[in-house]
């Protein structure tokens, strides 16, 4: 069998990745402009396409049949040439929005929906939601409720974002406030990458229960192979890929003291989990085009710190890379989101008496004792994981290596200290 993805221009794509677990068959990137559009599905050497933007809709003409799903939906993501030569379309994101708020766990029935956009995956999620029992309502730039009469809605549920705001590489950026929505339950976003948007962010600082959209690209994508198959799969092949896939995705991120051992440890997981290992101080310095002793006496901590972020911005928009930070990271409130949003931040904590302050500046220049004491509230407030350094190294790394296995707590007091 011969499988793949249709679109324009498809980048990095995951789909490779998870229908290789999916099924015993070939999955290509097909890159095709509109004008080949025509030719290619009525002679391309396939037997099962997935299509993305921008032709889930301009494929239909080409096609012989279409499942009812699709037809409601009117857009196709898979397509399958039956044994007659004749092209099937069905959508299954449908399915995988629907597999993505059940695995959510939110309810929606009777409740009001914000969702937010008025592209093709908004209308699936419209559709979706309105199937669930409850009431969507979309929210566009223009029309009758828009991002300027959002007051009129302070009774929403649950907010689900469609829009490219906050996606890789342009991080950080929110389409609402959430702090508007008094009545809101939980959040939900079709973004997966960061696996956090800063509207996830958001929604975890207010204690929301929220979710991104790695579900449903995972969930979409067993339906379909399904179809290319014919054969039907069991429901718990989403919750093991999606489970591979963020492991992959996500930056392990070590905060803690100086010298508390991070860039030891980040080391030995690289190994432990064949990983591209980066040490922040390192990056600084070379972004910096000079040790950082020498930033320090040049532009003292304020200088150094502006360094700090500037290297953290960028390297927390990266994925799978395991990253030993500065031990003076956590002063900036502003990294945490830098951090966080793509990332598990495991604290690693240690005697004090263990820690060496030679060629430290801070270390050298203040007792550790009074370092730690200011520390402590943001290495805590910071932490996804608690992780005691004080044995091997190798014990340390199992620890860590066990938290992966399973989700981050989103409540604080439920961290884990190993």
């Amino acid at each position: 069998m011969r499988c793949g993805l249709l679109g324009r221009k498809l980048g990095h794509s995951y789909s490779p990745r998870i229908h290789r677990d999916l099924g015993a068959y070939s999955y290509a990137l097909y890159e095709k402009e509109p004008e080949e559009l025509e030719a290619f599905l009525k002679h391309g050497d396939f037997t099962g396409l997935n299509v993305t933007i921008p032709y889930k809709r301009d494929v239909i003409p080409f096609l012989d049949a279409l499942s009812p799903t699709a037809q409601k939906m009117n857009a196709v993501n898979t397509i399958v040439r039956r044994p007659d030569g004749t092209l099937f379309g069905h959508n299954t994101d449908y399915y995988g929005f629907t597999s993505l708020v059940r695995h959510s766990g939110m309810e929606v029935s009777g409740k009001k929906v914000l969702v937010l956009g008025s592209g093709g995956t908004s209308g699936t999620a419209v559709k979706s939601l309105e199937d669930l029992g409850a009431q969507a309502i979309v929210i566009s730039r223009s029309g009758k409720n828009n991002y300027q009469n959002l007051h009129l809605h302070r009774d929403a549920a649950v907010i689900v974002n469609t829009t490219p705001v906050g996606m890789y590489p342009n991080t950080g950026a929110a389409p609402v406030d959430l702090k508007d929505f008094p009545h809101l339950e939980g959040v939900l976003d079709v973004i997966y990458n960061p696996s956090r948007t800063q509207l996830l962010l958001d929604a975890e600082q207010l204690g929301l229960p929220n979710a991104n959209g790695l579900w449903m690209l995972v969930a979409q994508a067993k339906e379909s192979a399904e179809y290319f198959t014919g054969q039907t799969m069991d429901e718990d092949v989403i919750a093991a890929i999606h489970r591979k896939l963020s492991a992959h995705m996500e930056n392990i991120i070590l905060i803690g003291m100086p010298g508390c051992g991070k860039s030891t440890i980040a080391a030995l997981l690289g190994q432990a989990l064949d990983a591209p290992v980066v040490d922040a101080d390192q990056q600084i310095a070379e972004s910096a085009g000079m040790p950082i002793p020498r930033i320090f006496a040049l532009e003292g901590e304020t200088g150094f710190r502006r360094w700090e972020t500037q290297v953290l911005a960028r390297l927390g928009k990266s994925s799978g890379l395991i990253i030993a930070t500065g031990g003076g990271c956590v002063t900036r409130p502003e990294n945490y989101p830098l951090l966080h949003q793509n990332g598990r931040i495991f604290w690693l904590t240690r005697d004090l008496s263990l820690l060496p302050t030679q060629g430290r500046p801070l270390s050298e220049s203040i007792p550790l004792t009074r370092i730690y004491a200011q520390r402590k509230p943001w290495y805590q407030s910071f932490s996804d994981y608690v992780i005691d350094n004080n044995g091997t190294p190798e014990d340390t790394v199992k620890a860590i290596l066990a938290c992966l296995e399973a989700p981050a707590p989103a409540d604080p007091a439920e961290r884990f200290f190993l």
